[in-house]
């Protein structure tokens, strides 16, 4: 569609410090995105500047300085750790002479590599078509925008139209089918509901050992790299457990900072699986310096996708470079807070099993459930998730229900009919 540079392997980074923390980007996280994407590095420029240019984002003294570099080292493609505006992406390509990619661009095209089912290669593509609406502007360099002279008026606003008119017609194509997806995804979690079977959502910092850890408690043959988003596509996996029910284990997508919005927005069937599970297993890279960036990273995106207020215990990985035993901490009410082990040796294993065994155990509610009349809704709710042992009726109407469910789905479901739980469950 666009007549822009082709894109090539031989890059230059460039790095630039702003005084706006919120702004700023690790360096040494921005090389391993261009070696997962398969760049080969050839040189690195870093800057500081008070604030953006507004032409060139690094200024017009730097912008020439690099683009004396990109020519005499042969440089196919200028990658930029930050997030550039769709004029400053083109000013910068028609200074250097070559394609340029900014942070989001670059994570967009992991993205696309790394997908491999259907449903993953369609949310990347969205992404991928939401980033690209924004860059239509002029992108057809052949037809230019209506010049003076005769012979010299091009059809450029017309073709504008054309594009964003068929990405438009695109976009809507893979959300139906997302949409399809997504339905199939509830289906599923309505099953495992009815069979009772608690959702545990592996989440973290990307390359924090979430795949390694799965494929360690479940024996699955996730592909696990030490690369940034090894893996993109959810896997769900059935754990079994002494003294207690089995669970599922689900495997999701490496958060980082700064996540592209459309990438959150894409991906949000798949993240579902993450705001609708019963627990959370942070994993979180213990030898990481930025270990505690990284868990504010991870904290914000589940506050985007809602699923900030599920239940969580934090899972320190990789202690065995820390040469560590494997031990369990506990917070001031007595629960456990962390659990230190390493996914690569297999340490500590035994110790997550036994704390999911215990905290399953603790979450299931039994007991009655006395219901009016007029709260039938709850009792079909209750009914369609088998939470239902037995149930008979009163000479006064009430509906008496036997129940064995987990808290947090009765306390959601109470919740949403505006009902008390002390009214309606005897203590």
């Amino acid at each position: 569609m666009f007549e822009r540079f082709e894109i090539g392997e031989r890059a230059i980074l460039i790095h630039t410090e702003l005084n706006d923390e919120r702004q700023r980007e690790s360096l040494h996280e921005f090389e391993e995105l261009a070696v997962s994407a398969g760049a080969s590095i050839e040189d690195v420029v870093t800057s500081r500047r008070h604030s953006p240019d507004i032409k060139y984002f690094i200024g017009r003294g730097k912008a020439e300085e690099i683009a004396e570099l990109i020519r005499a080292q042969d440089i196919e493609l200028a990658l930029f750790n930050s997030a550039l505006s769709p004029s400053q992406e083109r000013n910068l390509e028609a200074l250097f002479q070559c394609r340029v990619l900014d942070r989001t661009g670059l994570i967009l095209d992991i993205f696309a590599q790394r997908a491999r089912t259907f449903e993953g290669k369609l949310q990347v593509e969205l992404a991928q078509l939401k980033h690209l609406s924004t860059r239509l502007i002029r992108g057809w360099t052949h037809l230019e925008r209506q010049k003076g002279g005769i012979g010299l008026r091009g059809p450029g606003e017309t073709q504008l139209e054309t594009d964003r008119r068929l990405l438009g017609q695109r976009i809507k194509q893979i959300n139906k089918r997302l949409e399809k997806v997504r339905k199939q995804r509830e289906q599923g979690r309505q099953s495992r509901r009815k069979a009772e079977v608690p959702t545990v959502a592996l989440v973290g910092y990307t390359n924090a050992g979430k795949s390694t850890l799965f494929n360690r408690l479940t024996e699955a043959d996730v592909y696990a790299q030490d690369q940034l988003f090894a893996t993109l596509d959810p896997t769900l996996r059935r754990l079994d457990m002494e003294q207690t029910q089995s669970i599922i284990l689900a495997d999701t997508v490496g958060f980082i900072r700064h996540l592209p919005h459309d990438l959150v927005e894409s991906f949000r069937s798949t993240l579902q699986e993450t705001e609708q599970a019963h627990l959370l297993l942070h994993i979180i890279d213990a030898s990481d310096d930025l270990r505690q960036d990284n868990i504010e990273a991870v904290q914000t995106v589940l506050e985007d996708i809602g699923a900030d207020e599920v239940p969580q215990i934090q899972i320190m990985n990789k202690i065995d470079r820390l040469e560590m035993a494997p031990k369990i901490d506990v917070n001031e009410d007595g629960r456990v807070s962390r659990i230190w082990v390493s996914a690569k040796t297999g340490a500590g294993m035994d110790l997550i099993k036994q704390v999911l065994a215990d905290y399953f155990k603790e979450q299931q509610v039994s007991g009655e459930l006395v219901l009016a009349p007029h709260q039938g809704r709850l009792r079909a709710l209750l009914f369609s998730i088998g939470a239902v042992q037995s149930e008979n009726i009163d000479d006064e109407g009430l509906t008496h229900l036997q129940l064995q469910v987990a808290e947090k789905d009765l306390l959601q479901m109470v919740s949403r009919e505006n009902i008390s739980l002390e009214d309606v469950m005897p203590a």
